[in-house]
């Protein structure tokens, strides 16, 4: 019997909605847990997810038998309700639309857990903004800046 094969490894980036600084220190693992536990219930692979307060990092051994889009989706849907059903915050938390992608060899895995992995120390030399930048344009993507995220100045 023929069988289906594969190792992709997928880099997820998403933000907060208004980038705001909601994601604090004292329950952010928690979050990255849940999404954690929802990434493999899906039947994929959480290798590292990692971020601070206005965006995460998502590393993912992704099975090809569910889009990425829908797996988005589910990590974005069923993380905003664990915040707010626990009162993380106050209002209503949510995530901004959309996220970028970004594909690995598995001879980049050490590198790319080691970058999700120093998400803080990383982010006191580069902000989020140039951070995303330079994955767009390192993977030379196209795109337009009014589709992106909205961006805190």
């Amino acid at each position: 019997m023929a069988g289906t094969y594969s190792k992709i490894y997928i880099q997820v980036i998403f933000a907060v909605k208004g980038r705001q600084n909601l994601l604090q220190k004292s329950w952010r693992n928690e979050v990255f847990k849940y999404m954690t536990g929802i990434i493999k219930n899906k039947g994929h692979k959480s290798i590292i997810i990692n971020g601070v307060s206005d965006h995460v990092h998502c590393f993912i051994g992704l099975k090809p038998f569910m889009a990425l889009s829908g797996l988005v989706r589910d990590i974005k849907n069923n993380s905003s309700n664990f915040i707010n059903d626990r009162g993380f915050v106050q209002g209503k938390f949510e995530w901004q639309a959309g996220y970028g992608a970004f594909s690995y060899a598995h001879s980049q895995l050490d590198t790319v857990y080691k970058y999700i992995l120093n998400q803080e120390a990383h982010h006191k030399k580069k902000t989020f903004r140039e951070e995303y930048y330079n994955f767009l344009k390192k993977f030379e993507i196209e795109f337009k800046d009014e589709y992106l995220f909205e961006w805190i100045e």
